[in-house]
């Protein structure tokens, strides 16, 4: 016993989330451990199902314990009874919101170099659109449970940069060749409006760069700025769009659905083009409904002439992401899902993916010949079972893509 306690005192000082684990789970965890003489392996396991549990407001590790004599056959019984909590079709019916309050600290500093390069998740293993990215702002005071940022970025503080606008003054570009460059890889493109003078530096920026398309990727209602100035017709506002119960559950501190697409309105009333991302499109019950509701609604309030594209992606995570949700332990239901390889990456299932992909692309059959559609960082092979074709190369779906929004960049400025 005297041995076992060393070791367990040991087990569970590397294991940072046991003590956010509330105290009679712990004590719980503890009489297990002694009984069965648990491995570090398995109070690992036990930790990672309690706090998914608590997140997904799914009961507790004590409610699905079932002791079945040995060590192994309980360890084993215990994860099959997580498992099929975890791939059940997940319900937000009676799940509740903890949104908090919004805490972050502004920080304004001369960065050493432009934020411009290639997209941080870029890769030959998926089909990608050769997407710029410029870091006009660094952090989001949005709280998306599923975002990746706050993997990158300190939580809590949003830079700016406060020599941004002669950086990007000084940025050379090769007048031969077309650029897509987008700023909400970063920070949400317009939740921080015209502040530090972002919106006013891009908006010069794409007049004197004709060969630029900007995209400015946004889950805010905040267009006071854009609504008051004109917009160079090679800027493309766009929304991310999901149903309000996920945004109410998971897109915390975000502008409702309502407010998103009013925004969207607003700007192509403007002459402007407009596009949406369904990403990520989430599974959960009657999902597919929901996601109908709001397609029905784009296809009677906008035009295909009005918009650029619709994009689709869905949930895709790296094992430091998980880890940071775990350990952030809050009321989310994101990780209550399953996960399968994807280049290298967790994700849904090859078969699910075609179901949420072909069923959303097929509801804007009306848009399909004079809108541009495409799946953001997915296997080159849904390509062909979502829309008929795919491309050799991500060389040659940014060239398609490029065209398509000039295309219609040309016919709205005409």
């Amino acid at each position: 016993m005297a041995n076992y306690s060393i070791k367990f005192l040991e087990h569970k000082n590397r294991l940072a989330n046991f003590n956010k684990l509330d105290k009679t789970l712990q004590d719980f965890i503890e009489q297990k451990a002694f009984e069965y003489r648990l491995s570090f392996q398995d109070l690992k396991a036990l930790v990672d199902i309690a706090i998914d549990l608590n997140m997904w407001q799914e009961g507790s590790l004590a409610d699905i314990w079932e002791d079945r004599g040995s060590r192994k056959e309980t360890i084993k019984a215990l994860k099959s009874k997580y498992e099929e909590i975890k791939l059940k079709p997940k319900s937000y019916s009676s799940f509740r919101a903890i949104k908090g309050t919004k805490k972050f600290k502004i920080e304004e500093r001369e960065r050493d170099t432009l934020g411009f390069g290639q997209c941080p998740v870029a890769s030959e293993k998926t089909r990608c659109c050769n997407l710029l990215t410029l870091d006009a702002v660094e952090s989001c005071g949005f709280d998306c449970s599923y975002c990746s940022i706050q993997s990158f970025y300190n939580e809590g503080k949003v830079v700016f940069d406060t020599n941004f606008k002669e950086r990007l003054k000084a940025l050379k570009l090769d007048k031969n060749r077309y650029y897509h460059i987008g700023t909400g890889q970063s920070s949400d493109s317009l939740m921080w409006g015209n502040r530090g003078g972002v919106l006013e530096a891009l908006f010069e920026f794409a007049r004197e760069n004709s060969n630029v398309i900007l995209e400015l990727k946004t889950k805010s209602d905040n267009i006071d700025y854009l609504l008051k100035n004109d917009i160079p017709k090679n800027v493309i506002t766009t929304w991310s769009l999901n149903p309000q119960t996920i945004i109410d559950s998971e897109e915390h501190f975000t502008a409702s659905l309502e407010k998103r697409i009013e925004s969207a309105r607003a700007i192509a009333n403007k002459g402007n083009l407009v596009g949406f991302h369904f990403h990520p499109i989430i599974v959960y019950e009657n999902y597919l409904s929901e996601y109908r509701e709001i397609i029905e609604r784009l296809l009677k309030l906008f035009t295909p002439q009005e918009v650029a594209m619709v994009s689709m992606g869905t949930l895709t995570f790296i094992k430091p992401v998980i880890k940071k949700l775990r350990d952030r332990n809050f009321a989310t239901k994101i990780l209550q899902m399953p996960f399968e390889n994807a280049s290298g990456k967790l994700s849904y299932p090859i078969e699910l993916k075609k179901e949420m992909f072909s069923s959303i692309y097929n509801m804007f059959k009306p848009w399909q010949k004079e809108v541009y559609f495409y799946l953001c960082m997915e296997e080159h092979s849904l390509w062909r079972d979502i829309f008929g074709y795919e491309y050799e190369s991500n060389s040659e779906m940014e060239e398609d893509m490029i065209s398509s929004y000039l295309e219609k960049i040309r016919l709205i400025d005409s």
